[in-house]
């Protein structure tokens, strides 16, 4: 209940609203962008808990150890273990597999300022845990946040990547030279006429 009273007050203040339905599948990729400033993570859990949003976020293991242990898991925090031997997509694979539901949070920018690409982990794990990917988004010239489309990932995923463009192109971030357009490394090469071509 105060969860609820904070994420009104929030949004009330500050003039924010949501838009659109909330995706009532048990387990899904949540994309978060555009990611610009450090207020997108304050929106984006004023709507969580507006609407009961229990979302997850990867963290690294050290920060799970000891006393804060539990408060960061209270938190949604999953710790992730950087080794070789089990690399962060499959252990976040493992742990869609172990959980009923599941609302993971990624921003894939992977950082406030400027990158060429987005980070492909959320991606490969929605793929090879057979969930969808739904592209939440904040649009600062409107002040509204919401869900797009749930995405199913296919094998062709210059196609899938072209749609999350498609949806994020009238998206304005905070600071809008910062943000990068949806595009992976993973992607075949564009051809001048915009298309892919296969390598």
């Amino acid at each position: 209940m105060f969860k609820k009273w904070l994420g009104q007050s929030i949004l009330s203040v500050t003039g924010w609203r949501f838009e659109g339905e909330i995706i009532d599948d048990p387990k899904y990729i949540l994309i978060a962008a555009p990611h610009t400033t450090n207020w997108d993570l304050v929106y984006m859990l004023a709507v969580a808990f507006v609407y009961d949003i229990r979302i997850s976020w990867m963290g690294k293991a050290e920060l799970f150890r000891g006393p804060a242990g539990p408060f960061m898991r209270a938190l949604g925090g999953v710790p992730v273990k950087r080794d070789k031997a089990r690399n962060m997509v499959q252990q976040m694979v493992d742990e869609f597999g172990d959980r009923e539901r599941m609302i993971l949070a990624v921003p894939p920018e992977g950082t406030r300022s400027y990158r060429e690409h987005w980070k492909s982990g959320f991606y490969h794990i929605a793929r090879m845990s057979g969930i969808r990917i739904v592209p939440g988004y904040l649009d600062y010239s409107s002040k509204t946040a919401g869900f797009g489309p749930a995405l199913t990932p296919t094998d062709d995923i210059a196609k899938d990547m072209e749609t999350l463009r498609s949806f994020y192109k009238d998206k304005i971030a905070k600071y809008p030279d910062k943000f990068c357009p949806p595009r992976l490394r993973d992607e075949p090469p564009q051809l001048s006429d915009g298309s892919s071509r296969v390598v």
